[in-house]
């Protein structure tokens, strides 16, 4: 009996990047951002019960370079994450099922994020006392 080599399973050393899959990729990666920052929110929330103190100590974290970091990647994973499970919830009912769509609603989905998230810090910004 000859001997046959395998079959590769397709993985992305055999498929070249594409939008949808780079959607696909940060969706998932959003979810995970979002629901780690829920930690985040808790403590605030926590420091809020806990005083005045606590509150001034929490308000200087996240005023500070880093905490602006992680308060602008979570406000993008946020408006991303919520884009794309719209464009899921449309696919899910049949809508935008052709390629030429699927590569639009994610391009729809990247653009809108960053937009929502540019928009969202800009009003912050221009809010007294800033963000």
């Amino acid at each position: 009996m000859a001997h046959r080599p395998r079959p590769l399973s397709p993985h992305l050393q055999v498929y070249r990047w594409q939008v949808q899959m780079v959607v696909s990729i940060l969706t998932r990666a959003t979810g995970i951002i979002a629901g780690l920052a829920a930690f985040l929110f808790t403590a605030g929330l926590v420091a809020l019960a806990a005083g005045d103190a606590a509150w001034l100590e929490f308000v200087e974290l996240v005023r500070s370079p880093l905490g602006f970091i992680v308060l602008f990647v979570w406000t993008w994973a946020l408006a991303f994450h919520s884009f794309a499970g719209i464009r899921h919830l449309a696919q899910d009912a049949g809508v935008g099922m052709k390629i030429e769509s699927v590569i639009r609603s994610s391009w729809a989905t990247i653009i809108g994020s960053l937009l929502v998230t540019a928009l969202v810090w800009v009003i912050a910004m221009m809010q007294e006392g800033g963000a």
